[in-house]
C-alpha cells in the first residue's frame, strides 16, 4: 500500500533538506505527540546507518519499532525502512529545487505487510485510504508550512 503526498515551500532546498534531516528535532517531535523514541547507533555524523527504536499508540494498540535511515542523499532527500509487528515500511522523502528560493517535497510511504496480522491491518487501512491520504497531505502541508516560515525568520 502507498501514500503520496506533496508540497512546495518558498525556501532553498538546502534549507529545506537541513529541517528534513533535522533527526533529534524530528525526535523531539515524536516524544512530545506521545511516542517513546531511543536512538540506536553510535554514528557522529548523518548518513546511512543511523537507528532508532520507537514505541507509539496506532489505533488503539501500542506498537514498537526498529528505524533505520537507509540512504542519505543531500540535498536531493533520503530514505528510512522500519519494521514493526510484521509491518516493513519504506518511507522516502524527496527533494527539488524549482527555484533558487523555492522547492517542491515529495513525501513517499509504502507499507508492505509480512503476517496475517499485519496484512488485516493494512487491508483497514486501504478501507479508509482516502480519509489517511487526506489527513497526510494535510500534515506535509503543515510541516512544509512551518518550513517556510522558519526560512522566512532566517532570511
Amino acid at each position: 500500500m502507498k501514500f503520496v503526498a506533496k508540497d512546495d515551500i518558498e525556501a532553498p532546498i538546502d534549507f529545506v533538506f537541513a529541517e528534513v534531516s533535522d533527526f533529534e528535532g524530528l525526535q523531539r517531535a515524536a516524544i512530545r505527540r506521545g511516542a517513546k523514541v531511543t536512538r540506536t547507533d553510535a554514528r557522529d555524523t548523518p548518513g546511512p546507518g543511523m537507528s532508532w527504536d520507537a514505541a507509539f499508540d496506532l489505533r488503539g494498540r501500542r506498537r514498537e519499532a526498529k528505524i533505520t535511515l537507509v540512504d542519505y542523499d543531500p540535498p536531493n532527500g533520503l530514505r528510512g525502512e522500519a519494521e514493526s509487528d510484521g509491518l516493513q515500511s519504506e518511507c522516502w522523502v524527496e527533494l527539488i529545487a524549482l527555484s533558487p528560493q523555492r522547492t517542491r517535497m515529495k513525501l513517499h510511504v509504502e507499507l508492505k505487510p509480512q503476517t496475517l496480522s499485519a496484512r488485516l491491518l493494512v487491508q483497514s487501512l486501504k478501507l479508509a485510504k482516502g480519509s489517511l491520504t487526506k489527513r497526510l497531505n494535510l500534515r506535509v502541508a503543515d510541516y512544509a508550512a512551518g518550513i517556510a516560515q522558519r526560512a522566512r525568520r532566517q532570511a
